[in-house]
């Protein structure tokens, strides 16, 4: 009867597993990426990501888009990180592709594409700007002139439109080899009184990101003010009627997407007032600050300097730019989340591998092999208290036995034989316990991470940031259907499955049938949780396992009471069940008292 009730508990845990794992994991573990690619007819292709870019690149929208850039006079923006044009008509950074970044695996692969003209599908754009009372500043229609063709790195362009009323708009763009823009904007009075000038920089974009924002995963508004990093805010937040402003000194504002960023930037030591807006009736989501304004007087000049990123988060890069230019944690771009103390060194590490190696599947393996390497003197202990336990097994079952209606005082017993014992049951915990916070900072860098996105480790795994492709499922692509996310379990997960049951099965076996069974069908249930994660991260883990296994033989040879234990209960019946002999009582029986005269007593029972 028990075994049939623990069958059907089995069978129960497994199909809330398998049909249950979906929606936990897209609301509370969201895997890194959707596959990078596909089996079709056995042949691996190319399949394009959510991630390719707020940008459309279907062909109806860029055509659109090609129309409505030939449409205006332009400047070409020519670096080794970004390619594209500057709008002369309203001062727009508006046409922009990372050359670095493909949209997809494919050899042919169009770069990504950030920024796209107004009248496009997907409109985004960043653009410089002055307001002023009784001032006739500078519109989206006004269409300025450039003393340059092309902006690049060392070869800055400068914009000048005048008012016809004595004023002089001038703005000196700069670009590094990055994704940086400096703006000088200039406002030079020759009228006949003062003026009062108020600079203003925007990125502006219609619809919400492709990217899903998630409880990992922060998407939308971001920024730094007066030095702290603010993600309370996303799309919907600005679609439902906030409109959050700040008052900062410094920091910085934008809209991010997991890998990319566009942010307007204030002069660091100035005041600046920030606000993130919304218009229903374009769908144009906007971030933007106004600086103080400057009063000018007839004959002077005023120059204020901010500047623009428009481009993918690389980690070491948005450093360099806090640290060069002194722009307030402009790392915090990428939300590490509340582990991000623990999370940048070993992404510090594993970029310094992937640097000195030239794959990050290997540089994965070698991170993997270092954590071996630093918790081996813990995974010693860890055997040596599995070897004890191994012992004090029979000891065990006798308490339990003895004392099984009697729950609180089978604690206190077993705690005495550990004292005793001098066992701490514990102590094989800590390995393990300190396994988490390092296999949670690579889940959040494969997801995270931009420098991990479409690099491949070998053979058909072509991106690690995404979950392994190949799967049996559909006979690796010969059979013409795709399996839903948590039945596509592919080659890694499998791996992953059986290297935790041969571990598990070099563990000392629990006493209890139930935590047996459980154990049992751990393994499998881990395939399938871990089948939709990153392939990096399944990686990571088979590795792991492979090492550990390797660790508990050799162990083995050094402790021969683990090693013939293991050989006693492999050599039992296949149940493994049957109860161990009885142990002695520790107790010895009381003899018997002496038969009274008469009358025969009857011996007292003990409890």
């Amino acid at each position: 009867m028990n075994d049939q009730r623990n069958l059907v508990l089995a069978v129960v845990l497994s199909a809330i597993v398998l049909f249950g794992w979906a929606f936990i994991q897209e609301r509370y573990f969201p895997t890194a990426n959707p596959p990078a690619t596909e089996f079709v007819d056995g042949q691996q292709v190319p399949v394009e990501r959510p991630d390719a870019g707020p940008a459309s690149a279907a062909p109806p929208a860029a055509q659109a888009r090609a129309e409505a850039i030939g449409a205006s006079p332009r400047v070409r923006i020519e670096t080794p990180s970004l390619r594209g044009s500057l709008n002369l008509r309203g001062a727009r950074i508006d046409d922009l592709v990372l050359t670095r970044h493909s949209r997809t695996l494919a050899d042919d692969s169009p770069p990504v594409r950030l920024f796209s003209p107004a009248g496009a599908p997907d409109s985004y754009y960043g653009s410089f700007g002055w307001m002023g009372t009784g001032l006739a500043a500078p519109g989206p229609d006004t269409v300025w002139t450039a003393d340059g063709d092309t902006l690049a790195p060392g070869r800055p362009v400068t914009l000048a439109w005048n008012n016809g009323q004595g004023q002089l708009f001038q703005i000196r763009l700069e670009i590094d080899d990055g994704y940086m823009f400096t703006a000088h904007q200039r406002v030079t009075n020759a009228g006949a009184g003062p003026i009062a000038a108020q600079p203003f920089a925007l990125v502006n974009r219609i619809g919400e990101s492709p990217d899903p924002t998630m409880w990992t995963l922060h998407v939308g508004p971001v920024g730094v003010f007066n030095g702290a990093a603010n993600y309370s805010y996303d799309f919907a937040d600005l679609a439902g009627g906030a409109e959050p402003r700040f008052s900062t000194t410094g920091g910085w504002l934008g809209f991010g997407d997991k890998y990319w960023l566009a942010a307007v930037i204030p002069a660091q030591d100035g005041g600046a007032d920030a606000a993130f807006r919304h218009d229903r009736a374009t769908n144009a989501f906007q971030a933007d600050f106004m600086a103080a304004p400057a009063i000018v007087q007839p004959g002077a000049a005023h120059v204020y300097t901010s500047r623009m990123f428009a481009g993918a988060k690389e980690f070491a890069l948005l450093e360099t730019y806090t640290d060069r230019l002194g722009i307030q944690r402009f790392d915090k771009a990428i939300d590490w989340g509340w582990f991000e103390w623990f999370m940048k060194p070993i992404f510090r590490l594993l970029n310094w591998l992937f640097a000195a190696i030239g794959n990050f599947g290997v540089a994965i393996i070698c991170l993997t092999l270092i954590v071996r390497l630093i918790l081996f003197p813990l995974a010693q202990k860890q055997f040596a208290s599995m070897a004890a336990m191994r012992v004090l097994q029979p000891k065990m079952k006798a308490i339990q036995d003895r004392y099984k209606d009697d729950k609180p005082r089978m604690q206190q017993e077993m705690l005495k034989l550990y004292r005793e014992e001098k066992v701490n049951p514990m102590a094989g915990c800590l390995p393990i316990l300190l396994q988490i916070p390092i296999f949670y900072a690579l889940y959040k860098v494969l997801m995270l991470a931009v420098e991990m996105r479409h690099e491949p480790f070998a053979l058909w795994i072509q991106d690690l940031s995404a979950p392994d492709p190949l799967t049996p499922v559909n006979l690796f692509g010969f059979l013409p259907f795709t399996p839903p996310a948590f039945l596509a379990i592919g080659i890694l997960p499998i791996l992953l499955g059986i290297t935790m049951w041969l571990q598990f099965k070099l563990n000392p076996a629990p006493m209890d049938p139930i935590q047996k069974q459980v154990f049992g069908i751990m393994p499998w249930v881990l395939m399938v949780i871990m089948a939709p994660f990153a392939a990096g991260l399944q990686l990571y883990w088979v590795v792991n396992n492979v090492l550990t296994i390797a660790q508990q033989k050799w162990l083995y040879s050094r402790h021969p009471v683990l090693k013939q234990q293991a050989a006693a209960e492999a050599a039992k019946k296949p149940d493994g069940d049957a109860p161990p002999p009885a142990a002695p009582d520790p107790a010895p029986a009381a003899a018997p008292a002496p038969a009274a005269r008469g009358r025969a007593k009857k011996p007292r029972s003990r409890r």
